[in-house]
């Protein structure tokens, strides 16, 4: 059963390194980051399942253990999802990106209070399909929490990577509302051609983490809603 998620954006960004000398522009969002993952770790999850968006080759299960790197930014920083893992012999596939984020996430804040795996998810993905994954994850144990990473449009200004669309804004403020308030409903309704318009690439996560959450009653924060760079970045808390 799903006890408590946290939702983050997972733009390279996040990783200083990565950055530069733009580095503390994200502070506030590394900020409320934080505060999301001390959330799931005061719930005492029996398992963390992190999911994300990824590219063909990274979807799929990633066993704990499972490294990622962010060396193709130029950058010396190596993660690793969780601690070493149990299976035998070490993954062979690296992380995707979104949870790379992630387990650089969880690295800076000394996670080690359940096992820790990870899904990376189609952007694609059909609705009804994230919603019958969520559900699954949320079956694996009594207790299982979520990280949820994914990005919100890509369009929201003339100088973001998608450039400007005049739809994005209003499609973050549903996913913020959304989001704040726990509303599983809404997230199952997000559109996945409009997602896919604006580069949304946390749609998919999104409708994962409302099939997990079917019947748990859980209540939602909004802790951080900006578009830096033109980016939509969302954190929040499900509790």
């Amino acid at each position: 059963m799903l006890v408590a998620a946290a939702v983050c954006p997972c733009p390279p960004l996040l990783v200083p390194e990565v950055a530069a000398g733009a580095a503390a522009e994200l502070d506030g969002v590394r900020a409320a980051c934080r505060d999301a993952l001390g959330v799931l770790a005061a719930a005492r999850p029996d398992r963390l399942v992190v999911v994300g968006p990824a590219q063909e080759s990274g979807c799929g299960p990633h066993p704990q253990g499972t490294r990622g790197s962010f060396r193709g930014f130029g950058v010396d920083v190596d993660v690793r999802l969780g601690a070493e893992g149990t299976g035998p012999g070490a993954p062979e596939r690296e992380l995707p990106l979104s949870l790379a984020a992630a387990a650089w996430l969880l690295e800076r804040l000394g996670w080690a209070d359940a096992p820790v795996e990870g899904l990376g998810v189609p952007e694609l993905l059909a609705p009804e399909r994230c919603v019958e994954t969520g559900a699954g994850l949320a079956g694996q144990d009594e207790r299982v929490a979520l990280l949820v990473m994914g990005d919100g449009s890509a369009c929201r200004t003339v100088k973001a990577p998608g450039y400007l669309d005049e739809r994005a804004a209003g499609f973050d403020a549903a996913v913020a509302r959304a989001l704040g308030a726990a509303d599983v409903a809404a997230l199952k309704s997000l559109d996945v051609d409009l997602a896919h318009e604006l580069k949304a690439t946390g749609r998919a996560a999104w409708q994962v983490l409302a099939g997990a959450a079917k019947g748990a009653d859980l209540v939602g924060a909004l802790l951080y809603d900006g578009a830096p760079y033109g980016v939509g970045y969302l954190v929040a808390i499900w509790s």
